[in-house]
């Protein structure tokens, strides 16, 4: 049971840090958690039990105030680009998935938090074609060589409201016509954001999925193509798709990183060669029953806005 327990969840204002809090609370659980943007972020304290803290989390002590009295901490931060690429992992990669890795173990024991569950990222490997996959790879072995009880997450690409994949396509085609696509053969197998904060609330609980690592994939696999493709229908825009040679794509991307909130990067492109998808070498958690996209991904994307996501926080607390 997690009723009253007490959880530190890093990077829980982002896409999936707000499902998993949601679950949390719903578990009964007081979470708390850091953004260096309270008022940016403060529509997430509508969800009771929630504690929302104006911290920077790389600041000296910070994370050692935060974590303590803690049952568990639970990191979810993760970048998609980085500015400075380098081998094996630019700057930005390394400070935010191997660096503060290091920073949350060392908090865990200087205040006595045994329990740390940990986001990576599907087939993160140090021999992984992009810097985003070798800085995850990276800060897996920090978290396996912790001592702590760990519990490490690798899903796929992750589906849901506001979730910036699906979401993100579906702007795109309703503003233009026709759209370039690169990487359109590679493939996925997305996963629903609430099964994903699912297994992240069992985790805390399930002694069984205590020093594992799981991989978290959809029940399908989808092309690039065939998932932009989708959205369009349930959006009713379906555009003419223009399939990129792997030459045009890479300098698209190069254009894109140079915007402040690139859509794509190369290092992204880089990733895609590794198929986001099962391998016979891939574990699930015991009874993992994904929901199929075509389940939930048409409620979503036809009212996706922020009006959405505030009456679901106003009447999962009862408001």
């Amino acid at each position: 049971m997690l009723k009253n327990h007490k959880i530190l969840l890093i990077g829980g204002t982002g896409f999936v840090g707000r499902h998993l809090a949601r679950a949390l609370v719903e578990a009964g659980v007081q979470v708390t958690i850091p953004t260096r943007r309270y008022e940016k972020n403060r529509d997430i304290t509508m969800l009771p039990s929630v504690i929302l803290v104006e911290a920077d989390i790389n600041e000296a002590g910070v994370l050692e105030h935060l974590a303590t009295g803690k049952d568990a901490v639970i990191n979810l931060v993760g970048i998609l680009h980085g500015a400075t690429p380098a081998i094996p992992y630019g700057k930005e990669f390394a400070a935010a998935h191997v660096e503060l890795p290091k920073k949350i173990v060392a908090a865990c024991k200087a205040t006595g938090v045994k329990h740390l569950v940990h986001m990576s990222a599907l087939h993160a490997s140090n021999r992984a074609p992009s810097e985003y996959l070798r800085s995850k790879a990276a800060g897996e072995a920090v978290i396996n060589e912790s001592g702590l009880i760990t519990t490490i997450f690798r899903p796929s690409v992750i589906f849901g409201m506001r979730d910036a994949f699906l979401n993100m396509f579906a702007k795109l085609l309703r503003t233009f016509p026709i759209l370039p696509l690169a990487a359109a053969g590679a493939r996925f197998q997305p996963v629903a954001v609430s099964d994903v904060a699912d297994a992240f609330v069992q985790a805390l609980t399930n002694p069984s999925m205590q020093n594992k690592t799981f991989d978290l994939c959809g029940p399908k696999v989808y092309t690039l193509k065939e998932l932009v493709a989708y959205t369009g229908e349930v959006i009713g825009f379906k555009r003419k798709l223009i399939e990129l040679p792997e030459s045009l794509a890479y300098v698209q991307a190069g254009f894109l990183s140079l915007l402040p909130n690139p859509m794509i990067s190369q290092d992204n492109l880089r990733s895609m060669e590794v198929d986001s998808v099962w391998t016979p070498d891939c574990k699930a958690p015991a009874g993992w029953n994904p929901q199929p996209l075509e389940a939930v991904a048409p409620v979503y994307l036809l009212d996706s806005g922020d009006a959405a996501q505030l009456a679901e926080y106003r009447s999962r607390a009862g408001r």
